[in-house]
């Protein structure tokens, strides 16, 4: 039996491991003022190409944390956040930004994305309506690169819904929880350095690419005061800070970050396509790290006795949708395995 449940089933890369191993009893100070920390955000500013009077990067301990806290940073109590209907912090968050007195603010969505278009329309609409002060003030945009389907804004898509941001006063905040698979696909346009001069803050996952736990987010400098202290309430910040700085450190050696990325993307391009050859229905064209796949009875079962995977949705007739991911530990004879037996 074969496992593709996600991204995240395995532990960290083992270059990661033998850092933490080898730096295991030195004594540095905590919540992240360490020098890996700072080697780490040094080296995510250079990749980004920020200087330090640019950009600022702040190492968080999981993905929901960190979308939690800069929404919530972001936001003032009347506002809410813009996202897809199928965006993560709608439907797979457990309601962690309502929870923090924001609503999320659902548009429809092609593709699992967001268009300029129906941003700027929901606004322009919003704000026509005689009404407004009754309801949540959208405050922010949310994006996911890649998306929950595993497609990708391209850089044009970007470009014009940060230019509606821009237009409206609003910031743009990129949740990159699978970041390193999105830079990695071959059919992007979309780089580090385009992230960081369009966004007012996105983040750099690594609990799904490659680091044991954490994420780095990167923010125009000085875009919230305090933030610090922001993290440390809503329960994201490291004490042992070091083990954040030294994984990301060791991610941004070496170009390790994109690679082992890449590793995943090929994988499940193979994958994907062996479902295909073998008559299976591709529900998502997702060029990331993830599969989608619409299953009949009879391959749902069959699907079963090979590998296990994630259960996405139903179709309007009745078929299952499954995804399939990959991740920089997944071995070639893995997918092999599952070749030989679709």
């Amino acid at each position: 039996m074969q496992h593709f449940d996600c991204d995240y089933m395995e532990g960290a890369h083992p270059l990661i491991l033998e850092a933490l191993v080898r730096t295991n009893m030195e004594k540095t100070v905590g919540y992240g003022v360490d020098e890996y920390c700072a080697s780490a955000r040094e080296k995510i500013l250079e990749a980004c190409g920020l200087t330090q009077d640019q950009g600022e990067v702040h190492l968080l301990i999981g993905g929901t944390q960190t979308n939690a806290t800069v929404i919530k940073a972001l936001l003032r109590p009347y506002e809410g956040v813009i996202a897809a209907t199928t965006g993560h912090i709608a439907l797979h968050e457990a309601g962690a930004i309502e929870s923090s007195g924001h609503k999320v603010l659902t548009i429809p969505a092609v593709d699992g994305k967001l268009t300029a278009a129906s941003i700027d329309e929901y606004i322009k609409a919003f704000r026509a309506d005689e009404a407004w002060d009754h309801m949540v003030w959208p405050g922010m945009v949310y994006i996911s690169q890649p998306t929950e389907y595993g497609t990708l804004y391209t850089l044009a898509e970007l470009e014009a819904i940060a230019e509606v941001c821009r237009k409206w006063e609003i910031p743009l905040f990129v949740d990159g929880a699978r970041l390193g698979y999105a830079l990695a696909s071959p059919t992007t346009d979309v780089t580090l350095k385009d992230l960081a001069r369009l966004c007012d803050v996105f983040y750099i996952g690594g609990t799904k690419c490659g680091a044991m736990f954490g994420e780095a987010v990167v923010m125009r400098k000085g875009l919230v005061p305090h933030f610090f202290t922001i993290i440390k309430q809503q329960g994201a910040l490291l004490a042992k800070g070091r083990m954040l700085g030294i994984q990301f450190d060791v991610l941004f050696t070496d170009d390790l970050y994109i690679n082992i990325a890449r590793h995943a993307v090929e994988l499940a391009s193979r994958l994907r396509e062996a479902f295909r050859a073998k008559g299976y229905e591709i529900f998502a064209e997702s060029p990331t790290n993830q599969v989608f796949v619409a299953l009949s009875a009879e391959q749902e079962a069959h699907l079963r006795t090979i590998t296990t995977f994630s259960e996405w949705e139903r179709t309007a007739d009745g078929r299952l949708v499954v995804r399939l991911a990959t991740s920089w530990a997944t071995l070639s004879e893995d997918v092999d395995k599952v070749i030989e037996q679709l």
